[in-house]
């Protein structure tokens, strides 16, 4: 033990025990990130090229736009940040450590290597370190381990190199303390312990990039590749017309500009932030933006067991007495002898639960629960029949016995492990009468035991013996016993698991199962939710030790359950399903979890029982602690990325319309259909509201009946392409024929204004034929949005305004239209609607 000099100089020599907490970025950094993405870099580009050449209206306009999408990113994030904040529990841990000769309380952050640290149950382990007094330590090291059970620690030396879960005889920082008491030597604080050990191994891991943000990113430079072709064909065009380069050249310049959909990262930005708004009202707070369309992309979820598939709460499952296996839910209190196990397994117990408050081991916790739902609380029993005396449990002996009056008589109660009690029982109860043990009835307790083990459940023994006299009870009395019977329980799965693992399975994900505890309770929880068909699929994490990564991604695919696995196997078997082209979630609570939640292409951390490591690792954390919140992410994600698309597929094929009428005018030598502003007006103002309205479109079921898409999926595939191209002809021939009908009677200017009276209202309406890739022009899907009804009549009423208000037209470079020109505009418009819904209706019919 440490004098208070020596402890601050140890303080001094290694610091404190806390840990190194990472660099969190600034308001500034993120706000900078926004501007990473390769199309928006494309606008910038764009932006001071046109300013260059003096087209200063169309670079304010990209800049005013794309800030505006970097400040929604950043308000977004910052907030899934202080959300995050808001979940710690503001605590400062103590410890009780021997200091100059007394027990002194500290803050845990003073803890230093030598100190001697005291422990009883409920405390939290401040540091690791090794035992130098035991009486019948038990650990909870789940956060650590995953093993939902507590461990029993002891004195005895373990073999060099023992897995964490199996090192009895040392105690962990981050675990706590369910029974016992002990004293043990601080080894390591801090970045030291294995917990700082796992926060290293976090910094040494690579955060993913999310489908979304791998398809925007190729897209965009797909699609500069085919604007700037385009462009090239157009200048080239102008040239050979004998126009001045320069004038050409900004021509192309700002066609380049319209056709670039500058709102599209906006949009995205936007639809996203709706997105987890939406999943914040369903537990779930989004810590990153894209992780919510990237949840909608999944094939794989690697979930952790502990508290994420199951209670993380130890529940009796089973009783066997009278020779028959009974169901918690089937107890019988008016039969006797059930009855008489219930009071048994109250009275022979330390635990307590007040107000829901749980002190004490799992198992003993899960006993008087039990009592509790049956009607039988464990202090009323408690005081009924008084505990006289006691020999506690240890680890030793794997017993425990007490002492009451009974009936009359003075009675010892036991329980324990059952291998160890059936050694000591002479005689078994059944009915109201008491039988000689024989080794059959021996073998049929053996066989209900084994039977309990299969299906995952730890088993507890209860016997008694009826003593000559009152006094206090020795260890020579626990033999010569009474058997009674058996009591089975576990760590039960989360009543919504089951159908939330189906569901994965029925949207084509597969549900594996990585857990720190044993093979046997693993794969019967695995079995008993669906994760888990045959016996072959479940295996241990010693079996991956060894293997390369190329073995291992040939492994992964046939393998459903890893128990007694590392967070470096975690780590590994993530990547490997990412290396055979998955895009993986990994769910966690514990600390052993978070750098495989940050490995992951999607972390996701449980907000109530998860650790703060987990979280802060995460992309997603849960509020509600819930898997089926999860599934519900991935239908969310579906819908969005759909909704996405369907928001590009109007901007593109908007813009294409566009270009299609400009390119037709220089081809035949007639004047340029569009001036400057109406591009901006139209991408600004007609563009944007529908295109956002589209990205709210009301979610489906029916999308967790496709199959998840391939992670190297474009956006542009060849079929959406060609949507893009058939729709943007349509617009593009009705603008063409609003351009030419107006050149012919009064020439370009009213050309000019019919066109973009028609190429503005053609988007309006083109945005109920981006509903959908099936026709809906006949179906209640038409009007069931109601953001896009608004968009549309708002965008009805500015274009309208602009056309038939003289105060505007100067602005806008337009002319007054009468009624049979606006008959025109809206004509023309509308006719998009029936060309391109039978379109669609066709396109269906052929496949």
């Amino acid at each position: 033990m440490l004098t208070s000099e020596q402890a601050r100089q140890n303080q001094e020599k290694y610091g404190f025990n806390e840990l190194v907490e990472g660099k969190k970025k600034s308001t500034l950094q993120i706000f900078l990130e926004q501007y990473k993405d390769f199309l928006v870099i494309i606008l910038i580009i764009a932006a001071i090229v046109s300013g260059f050449l003096g087209d200063f209206e169309s670079a304010i306009v990209i800049l005013v736009v794309i800030t505006m999408n970097a400040i929604l990113g950043t308000v977004q994030t910052l907030k899934a940040e202080q959300s995050l904040d808001a979940l710690k529990q503001m605590s400062a841990p103590e410890a009780k450590v021997i200091r100059d000769g007394v027990v002194k309380q500290i803050p845990s952050r003073e803890v230093t290597i030598g100190d001697r640290v005291l422990l009883e149950a409920g405390d939290c382990v401040p540091a690791d370190g090794k035992l130098i007094e035991c009486a019948s330590l038990k650990v909870d090291e789940s956060a650590l381990t995953g093993e939902s059970l507590s461990v029993e620690k002891s004195l005895d030396e373990v073999p060099e190199g023992a897995a964490l879960g199996d090192q009895t005889n040392r105690v962990f920082s981050g675990s706590f303390v369910t029974y016992g008491r002990a004293a043990y030597e601080v080894t390591a604080i801090g970045m030291g312990t294995e917990v700082g050990k796992i926060a290293s191994l976090l910094k040494s891991t690579s955060e993913k990039r999310t489908p979304l943000q791998i398809n925007l990113d190729d897209f965009g430079k797909k699609l500069s590749i085919l604007i700037i072709v385009f462009c090239a064909i157009l200048f080239g065009i102008s040239i050979f017309r004998g126009d001045q380069p320069g004038d050409a050249f900004l021509f192309a310049v700002a066609l380049a500009v319209a056709a670039i959909p500058e709102a599209l990262s906006s949009i995205v930005t936007i639809v996203l932030s709706f997105g987890t708004q939406k999943m914040a009202k369903e537990h779930a707070i989004i810590r990153k933006l894209q992780a919510v369309e990237g949840l909608g992309s999944v094939s794989i979820i690697c979930s952790d067991k502990t508290g994420t598939l199951t209670q993380n709460k130890m529940t009796v499952e089973d009783y066997y007495v009278d020779g028959k296996r009974i169901p918690a839910a089937n107890i019988d209190l008016n039969d006797a002898n059930q009855e008489r196990l219930l009071n048994f397994s109250i009275l022979c117990n330390d635990s307590t639960n007040t107000n829901g408050q749980e002190i004490g081991d799992p198992t003993e916790t899960a006993l008087i629960n039990l009592g509790s739902k049956l009607g039988r609380e464990a202090l009323e029993v408690r005081d009924v029949y008084e505990r006289k005396s006691e020999i506690p449990f240890d680890s030793d002996r794997k017993l425990m016995s007490t002492a009451h009056i009974l009936g009359g008589k003075h009675t010892m109660v036991v329980k324990g492990a059952v291998d160890v009690l059936l050694t000591r029982m002479t005689r078994i109860r059944t009915g109201e009468t008491v039988e000689p043990m024989t080794e059959e009835k021996k073998a049929q307790i053996e066989a209900q035991n084994m039977e309990f083990s299969r299906d995952g459940l730890r088993v507890l023994a209860f016997a008694y013996k009826e003593m000559e006299d009152d006094r206090a009870i020795t260890l020579e009395d626990e033999n010569d016993l009474t058997f009674l019977g058996l009591v089975a329980m576990m760590d039960p799965p989360r009543e919504e698991s089951k159908a939330a693992v189906a569901e994965c399975i029925e949207a084509g994900i597969k549900p594996i199962m990585i857990t720190g505890d044993h093979k046997v309770t693993a794969a019967a929880i695995a079995k008993r939710i669906g994760i888990l068909k045959d016996e072959s699929e479940a295996c241990e994490g010693a079996v991956i030790e060894d293997m390369s990564d190329e073995e291992l991604q040939e492994f992964v695919p046939k393998i459903s359950v890893y128990a007694r696995v590392s967070p470096e196997h975690k780590i590994r078997i993530v990547r490997a399903w990412q290396e055979c082209g998955n895009i993986v979630a990994m769910t966690g609570d514990g600390v052993n979890d978070a750098p495989a939640l940050k490995q992951a292409n999607i972390g996701v951390a449980m907000g109530i029982t998860g650790t703060e490591v987990s979280k802060d690792a995460a992309a997603m954390v849960l509020t509600d602690d819930n898997f089926a919140t999860i599934v519900k992410a991935v239908e969310n994600g579906r819908n969005l990325y759909r909704n996405i698309k369907y928001s590009i597929q109007f901007l593109l094929s908007g813009n294409f319309g566009a270009i299609l009428t400009v390119l037709f005018a220089s081809i035949v030598g007639l004047p340029v259909p569009f001036a400057p502003v109406h591009l901006l007006f139209i991408n600004l103002l007609t563009d944007s509201l529908p295109a956002i309205a589209l990205g709210l479109e009301p979610h489906s079921k029916d999308v967790m009946s496709e199959k998840p898409r391939p992670m190297n999926e474009s956006i542009l595939t060849k079929d959406y392409l060609l949507r893009i191209g058939t729709e943007g002809l349509c617009i593009g021939a009705m603008t063409t024929i609003a351009f030419l009908i107006g050149l012919n009677e009064s020439g370009s200017l009213l050309g000019s204004t019919l066109a973009f009276g028609t190429l503005c209202t053609s988007r309006l309406v083109h945005g109920f034929n981006c509903k959908s890739n099936k026709p809906v022009i006949f179906t209640n899907r038409f009007f069931n949005n109601v953001y896009l009804i608004g968009a549309f009549v708002l965008g009805l009423l500015l274009i309208t305004g602009v056309l038939m208000i003289p105060g505007l037209h100067n602005l806008f470079s337009v002319q007054t239209l009468d009624g049979s020109h606006l008959l025109i505009v809206y004509g023309l418009a509308l006719l998009n609607l029936p060309i391109i819904q039978l379109m669609k209706w066709i396109r269906e019919h052929i496949k």
